[in-house]
């Protein structure tokens, strides 16, 4: 081949033949994807992370059900308290007279 376009052609022809063939094998088109172990352990983690998540929500909802009533029953004995304090404590008031404080003075 002696043109000097011919050839120029056929080069171009051949690079991106060679690039085309470069990124089609870059690619692996024909392989299988293979499962990546620390994406296993992460969704294994993510799984348990879950569960116990779920355990603790439950543990979490008991502990405010008691507090709630053990709160309900403090404040019911603290009203009867109050009633009980506020009928006998206007009977059980008793008022003191002293007599005056004398100051004697020793120098």
């Amino acid at each position: 081949m002696t043109s000097h376009t011919g050839r120029l052609y056929v080069l171009a022809c051949g690079l991106a033949t060679f690039f085309l063939v470069w990124a089609l094998v870059a690619a692996h088109p024909w392989g299988t994807a293979r499962a990546d172990a620390r994406v296993a352990a992460l969704s294994t983690r993510e799984a348990r992370l879950r569960h116990e998540a779920v355990i603790v929500r439950q543990l979490v909802a008991q502990r405010w059900k008691t507090y709630r009533v053990q709160l309900r029953l403090r404040r019911s004995q603290i009203a009867a308290a109050r009633s009980l304090s506020a009928s006998s404590a206007a009977a059980a008031v008793r008022v003191v007279n002293l007599p005056p404080l004398t100051i004697t003075r020793t120098s």
